[in-house]
């Protein structure tokens, strides 16, 4: 499952703002990677007032920060286009200039990971890993993914 942090600085995001750049953020994994809706987690943080330093100086301006942790193993055409398209869907619900807004993207091996109480499987092998799962969690993804 990719985890996206998504972190504001030196501006507040409205409940609003959250959801539509958390069906965003969810929607461009789903389209770029192929990975199902379920897969995709969105955690939002604010940095505390005077809390965010660059070179060693207080930042007073909005900044927006996305941090993502995916399953390894995507071309690095893949990882460019999630990249590119998560950079805008930031842009468009925040209104803040594309020079504030920062996304990283981290890969991390699929069996170093357990969500669902299962190791996660390698990319592609999303199907077989859903139907060794138990019926009552299958439904439970089967209505997130809706």
């Amino acid at each position: 499952m990719p985890t996206y942090t998504v972190t504001n600085s030196n501006f507040n995001i409205s409940s609003k703002q959250q959801k539509k750049l958390a069906e965003g953020i969810t929607k461009v994994h789903n389209v770029v990677t192929g990975a199902n809706t379920y897969f995709a987690q969105v955690i939002f943080n604010k940095t505390k007032k005077n809390n965010h330093f660059m070179g060693g100086k207080k930042v007073k301006e909005p900044s927006l920060f996305l941090l993502g942790q995916i399953r390894a193993g995507r071309s690095k055409e893949v990882k460019d286009k999630l990249i590119s398209d998560l950079k805008q869907v930031l842009v468009k619900n925040s209104k803040l200039d594309e020079t504030q807004v920062w996304v990283y993207i981290n890969d991390l091996p699929p069996s170093q990971m357990i969500e669902y109480g299962a190791v996660l499987p390698e990319s592609g092998k999303e199907k077989e890993w859903f139907s060794n799962l138990p019926i009552k969690l299958k439904k439970k993804l089967a209505a997130i993914e809706k």
